[in-house]
């Protein structure tokens, strides 16, 4: 009897993928509990969120990405990159959590594994959590704040006074980056689905334009700074709805368009000085502010939600469609 608790002791629910597909292929099975290595710290997981990176990991798209992935079967079968938790265990060299500690964070350069009961991760890419931000605030925090955060003050260089347009306003990057603006007594139009505008304006958008009905880039208005999520249209459609001197920026979206910014960018700022830039990710760098930010009570994680951990076949349904408000969170227990 003891050898059999001692068994189940090491074992821990999961949802896994062994091939790519559909949100069908995710299953929650009894898998070994992982051991942290001496920089890497044990957390028993609370909760988690869906990102974009996921969704990809989980259809195996772009299939260029397989050649890091898997090319037929994928490498990563815990996806899940933000989770919000608490440590269980430390290894020998960690010096900056202790067991007890309640932590969040992106997993998504090390490894993924946030749809589990467990998860092991570098010291580096935790943070503490603020003893007032549930584990499910947390959780919603991580790679859609620093894409928010990164893509209007690091990359777009936001200023006072400007005239702001965010497209995908109503996801998780998006409802993030509105407060961000909003901070700098910005005028921010948002686009988005018909669903999720009436959140948008309790939230302060100035202006709201129902994607399904109206191209803002065909609108004639113009702005100073473009945030994107989509980025579903040619980066010279974009152009067309920046001020001179504007700055459009991408923070994932369509990999053809994504590559047709990254090509036609430089040239064009050269051009027409209207500026086209894409977000190179930067894992977990703005934690810190995004703690001041909520501590200040200047920021409130927009949550859909939360699923339970069998239910993220579901969780993931929703986020295809596109129809979800904020960060759709998983609880894990």
């Amino acid at each position: 009897m003891r050898e059999a608790y001692e068994h189940r002791d090491a074992l821990m629910n999961a949802v896994v993928m062994e091939r790519y597909g559909t949100p069908d292929v995710l299953q929650l099975r009894d898998v070994a509990k992982p051991t942290p290595k001496a920089n890497e710290v044990l957390v028993r997981v609370h909760a988690a969120s869906v990102n974009d990176w996921d969704w990809g990991l989980l259809q195996g798209t772009p299939f260029v990405n397989r050649m890091i992935s898997g090319l037929f079967t994928p490498k990563v079968q815990i996806i899940g990159g933000d989770i919000a938790g608490r440590v269980e265990a430390v290894g020998k060299d960690v010096k900056a959590f202790e067991p007890g500690d309640e932590v969040y964070g992106d997993l998504c350069m090390s490894g993924f594994g946030a749809f589990a009961e467990y998860a092991c991760a570098p010291e580096a890419c935790l943070a503490h959590k603020p003893t007032r931000m549930t584990f499910e605030q947390a959780a919603a925090i991580p790679q859609a704040g620093m894409l928010a955060v990164q893509g209007l003050i690091d990359v777009g260089r936001i200023q006072s006074g400007q005239k702001l347009l965010l497209n995908g306003a109503g996801g998780g990057v998006g409802t993030f980056a509105l407060q961000v603006a909003k901070l700098y007594e910005t005028e921010v139009t948002v686009v988005d689905k018909p669903g999720k505008l009436e959140m948008l304006r309790a939230m302060g958008a100035d202006y709201l334009i129902d994607c399904l009905k109206e191209d803002f880039t065909k609108g004639g208005k113009c702005y100073d700074l473009i945030l994107d999520v989509k980025t579903n249209r040619s980066p010279f459609a974009y152009a067309r709805a920046l001020n001179p001197n504007g700055t459009y920026v991408t923070v994932g979206g369509n990999t053809l368009r994504l590559i047709q910014a990254l090509v036609l960018g430089p040239p064009m700022s050269r051009i027409c000085t209207k500026h086209v830039r894409i977000v190179t990710l930067k894992p977990n760098k703005d934690l810190a502010y995004m703690n001041e930010l909520f501590e200040a009570g200047k920021l409130v994680p927009v949550i859909d939600g939360p699923y339970k951990l069998a239910d993220v076949p579901e969780a993931f349904r929703l986020f295809g469609t596109g129809d979800h408000k904020g960060k759709i969170i998983v609880t894990v227990g």
